[in-house]
């Protein structure tokens, strides 16, 4: 199994994080601001450096505006489904 990080899940989470805090009006900047961190936290985390846990990502959701749990549910309806392996014989 991939580390979460690299797999499409997670990648489509983060695209979809960054494209929140943009639709918020929000620069890096200015959401590090609201979280109280420094600019690069944003930047790692959307660039996939680092991996936001629970209760970050409820920071970050509520710094933006957005309903967290309407977002996962977004992430989880609009994630590609794994796809069977073929069997070669």
């Amino acid at each position: 199994m991939t580390k979460s990080v690299f797999s499409e899940k997670y990648d489509r989470f983060r695209r979809l994080l960054i494209d929140a805090r943009k639709e918020a009006g929000l620069t890096q900047v200015g959401l590090a601001e609201k979280l109280s961190r420094p600019q690069s936290f944003v930047s790692k985390y959307e660039r996939g450096e680092r991996r936001l846990d629970v209760i970050e990502f409820f920071e970050v959701a509520t710094a933006i505006g957005i309903d967290p749990f309407a977002f996962l549910r977004i992430v989880h309806s609009s994630a590609v489904p794994p796809q069977p392996e073929t069997l070669s014989e």
